[in-house]
């Protein structure tokens, strides 16, 4: 039998967004207990180099996030290992179930549980997932030392795992559905001079190929979205970069969302459908999408929480 905690401000979810809440409403003097959530560090932990935060020329994703962590513990905030299974926000005040069977009660919310990795969808990306599939180069990528690999995509998380991937890939396939990227032109710039990735206009991947016993990928299949003709690229490893979708689930029933599944907030704030309950970061992000701006709604959300607390008292 788990046991009841109560709080204030309950955080949910532990990326740049979690975390800053979690400073902000320590010094507020709210005691916020905090739930890291099914990735602890968010997608930041699954990236190398960060060029783009203030303060840091380069810093690696996973040694960032361990820094906000401890920064959000020095403050006073409570960081706990579990995951919120179930959260009713019909009652006050509101009450969330982890995995743990512990329950938390509480009188305002902060949901920043981010974005998640989008799939290809099709049954062969999911038999080989773990087995030559990966939507994260950071954690596989050193498995594919001398090897061909290809990723998907077009965007900046597609170029900045192709670029990592050539650490370890003899060489790296960039396939993308169109003739040209969305990624940052910086980005851009660094892939086409790098000799050992070749893009692959116009294709998508039709089918991943490869070993029953033991387990493994050969090759993909892929095709011309202009003329259908296919061809198969031999390849080790296939990492899907696609861009993410909002880790809504939790909420989808009880808050108002938008273009996807984004949770909806008021216009300059962090206030959702219901009173009570903030929402930060890439849950309700689908323009900006970076850990700054994140880190930012998360700041907003502590101070909204503080503010709409204290007009309660």
């Amino acid at each position: 039998m788990g046991e009841t905690r109560h709080t204030k401000v309950l955080i949910i979810g532990s990326g740049p967004a979690g975390y800053t809440a979690g400073v902000y409403a320590s010094r507020a003097m709210l005691s916020p207990i905090l739930v890291q959530g099914i990735e602890p560090g968010g997608q930041l932990t699954t990236t190398t180099e960060v060029e783009n935060w203030p303060g840091d020329t380069e810093v690696q994703g996973p040694d960032l996030m361990v820094r906000m962590e401890a920064h959000a513990r020095a403050m006073g905030t409570e960081i706990i290992g579990d995951i919120i299974s179930s959260l009713d926000l019909d009652q006050r005040p509101f009450v969330a179930k982890g995995d743990s069977g512990n329950t938390y009660t509480a009188d305002a919310v902060i949901l920043a549980t981010g974005a998640r990795a989008k799939w290809l969808g099709m049954p062969s990306e999911e038999k080989f997932k773990g087995f030559g599939v990966s939507a994260c180069a950071t954690c596989d990528g050193f498995f594919y030392r001398g090897q061909e690999i290809v990723v998907v995509g077009g965007g900046n998380t597609a170029v900045e795992e192709a670029l990592f991937l050539t650490n370890f890939a003899s060489k790296v396939t960039l396939i993308h559905r169109r003739d040209e990227l969305r990624a940052e032109k910086i980005l851009q710039d660094r892939l086409f001079k790098n000799p050992k990735i070749e893009p692959l206009w116009f294709h998508e991947i039709d089918e991943v190929l490869g070993t029953e016993s033991p387990l493994g990928v050969e090759s993909v299949r892929v095709r011309n979205v202009k003329t259908g003709k296919t061809q198969e690229i031999p390849a080790k490893g296939v990492f899907v970069a696609i861009g993410h979708a909002p880790a809504s689930e939790l909420v989808k029933d009880s808050l108002e969302t938008h273009m996807g599944g984004y949770v909806k907030v008021e216009a300059g704030t962090t206030r959702t459908s219901v009173p009570g309950v903030f929402a930060a970061g890439d849950l309700t992000d689908h323009i900006y999408r970076q850990a700054v701006t994140s880190a930012g709604m998360g700041c907003m959300a502590a101070l909204d929480a503080e503010r709409w607390l204290a007009e309660q008292d």
